[in-house]
């Protein structure tokens, strides 16, 4: 579900206790508030009568400002009311490969291409489309977001309505070239590696010790990612991630700008699954995989991939310099080829120094990614890629096989966690308050025992949950009476952790 944009100010109000209630609208429902909305701000006068959900008045609903009309039921897709999510299907019977096109809220749009695969052709089509769009620069078309096998069109529904966008775009893929002998500019780009970073060895003790000490890919992510691809040594797994040349399909994966890539040859494509529950914390620039993913991790924050070591920096906020140009504060583009070369920690820790200052310059080689090359590079290799995958399918279900033998494929999700009942009634001291958890999730860290003396504010217990860390702060001054929690454990939303006698 997307929010309306109309809606999208409720969002910054929320506070921790309060209640969401999603009502389904259309797309005439979205633009009609948005119209409304517009000519409040204009006006600075009230924009609608309070009345029925979704901010309008059921019984006199706002008219729009002149000028601007509500966007017909585009005719192939839904109708006016509360349509279908699929505006439109392409079947691969009429067109070089199947389209799907969904509504994503009432400003976005997304285009999918073919099956659920990852395959070089379909980015290279999403890729043709993205370029013709930008060509013709249409008026009410705001941004375009390439995926690995999809595009997200951002507009704006007042300038460009859903129904002339849908013949927009289905003009344009009848109008589109064959892609076999396309080709785009692509720079090989030689970046450090510290492989097995001790920052990266930091993370996964933090995640034993906080999240999960059982995890299959602890102690070692590397010795996780040699079994599940079914290699004979960690040097393996070395030499693969030296020698592979990575292909940049998209940027933001993680954090603005960095890099979500996958090897050209199928035989480097190395496959994890990814952290769960996930890190609570990753260091900045750390190199993981994620399925058949590389990524750079742009800053610190949670995270899931599996560690392979460090590099420097994939943004330059500060300024400008051999590698970091055009006005742009990051680093890689759509098809770069990143190639890493092994660096040790302290020639990295030096080479961080200086890559913001401009001290230390990039190898970078500028040349051209023919998708007929690659794709006759495929069929000449065929025998020896299908033998690899093979091998890997056959090693990764003998890991998931493990995980079920031992009992580490059924460890509680967050939805479990949150099903969880809450502690029954409490019998408690005089002037003495249960402190209630507001999410559910795992505990981190709890920092007081029983008989403490706390002030108000102060952290009681910090629990891990959806990727971040929620600090219980004791509400009052006081003493702690009993704690009920215990690092590690697992807590839903409203389970008692300590009872706290204020004073």
């Amino acid at each position: 579900a997307t929010i309306v944009q109309a809606e999208l100010w409720k969002m910054g109000q929320l506070r921790p206790g309060d209640t969401v209630r999603f009502k389904r609208l259309s797309q005439a429902q979205a633009e009609q508030m948005e119209a409304a909305q517009d000519a409040a701000i204009a006006t600075c006068s009230p924009p609608l009568e309070k009345g029925g959900q979704g901010g309008f008045s059921n019984a006199s609903p706002p008219a729009a400002p002149a000028g601007i009309s509500p966007s017909p039921p585009f005719a192939k897709g839904g109708d006016d009311g509360l349509a279908e999510p699929v505006l439109h299907r392409i079947p691969a019977s009429d067109n070089p490969v199947a389209v799907v096109y969904r509504r994503a809220g009432d400003k976005y749009l997304l285009i999918e291409y073919g099956p659920l695969v990852l395959d070089l052709n379909l980015r290279f089509r999403v890729h043709a489309l993205m370029t013709h769009l930008q060509a013709m620069a249409v008026p009410g078309i705001l941004d375009l977001t390439p995926g690995i096998r999809s595009l997200q069109v951002h507009y704006d529904s007042r300038a460009l309505p859903l129904s002339k966008l849908m013949d927009l775009l289905l003009a344009a893929e009848k109008a589109l070239p064959a892609i076999e002998d396309m080709q785009v500019p692509t720079r090989i780009v030689h970046i450090p590696l510290s492989w097995d970073d001790a920052a990266t060895k930091l993370a996964i003790e933090k995640y034993m010790q906080s999240v999960r000490k059982d995890a299959p890919w602890c102690p070692s992510n590397i010795e996780f990612i040699r079994r599940i691809n079914g290699l004979d040594s960690i040097e393996e797994v070395k030499r693969i991630v030296f020698d592979a040349s990575y292909l940049v399909m998209g940027l933001g994966d993680v954090y603005l700008g960095a890099p979500v890539a996958t090897p050209v040859d199928p035989r480097h494509r190395l496959v994890t699954t990814k952290y769960n529950p996930a890190r609570t914390w990753t260091p900045e620039n750390a190199v993981g995989i994620g399925g058949a993913y590389m990524c750079v991790y742009g800053m610190e924050g949670p995270g899931g991939y599996q560690f392979v070591g460090r590099t420097l920096q994939m943004w330059n906020r500060w300024r400008q310099t051999a590698d970091f140009t055009d006005g742009k504060p990051w680093l890689l583009r759509f098809f770069d080829q990143v190639r890493f070369f092994p660096v040790s920690e302290t020639e990295l820790l030096k080479i961080r120094e200086d890559f913001p200052l401009g001290r230390y310059q990039l190898k970078i080689e500028e040349t051209t990614f023919s998708l007929r090359e690659y794709n006759q590079f495929l069929a000449n290799n065929n025998a020896s890629i299908v033998a690899f995958k093979t091998q890997q399918q056959a090693s990764f279900d003998a890991e998931r096989e493990r995980w079920r033998a031992s009992g580490q494929a059924d460890y509680a999700s967050d939805l479990t966690v949150a099903e969880a009942a809450p502690d029954s009634e409490l019998d408690l001291p005089e002037n003495g308050r249960a402190i209630a958890s507001h999410v559910a999730g795992n505990v981190w860290k709890v920092e007081v025992e029983a008989g403490a003396v706390v002030k108000q504010g102060d952290p009681l217990v910090i629990i891990e949950s959806m990727k971040m860390e929620f600090a219980v702060l004791a509400p009052c001054d006081g003493r702690i009476y009993q704690v009920f929690c215990r690092e590690g454990g697992q807590v839903s939303a409203g389970q008692d952790l300590l009872v706290l006698v204020s004073e």
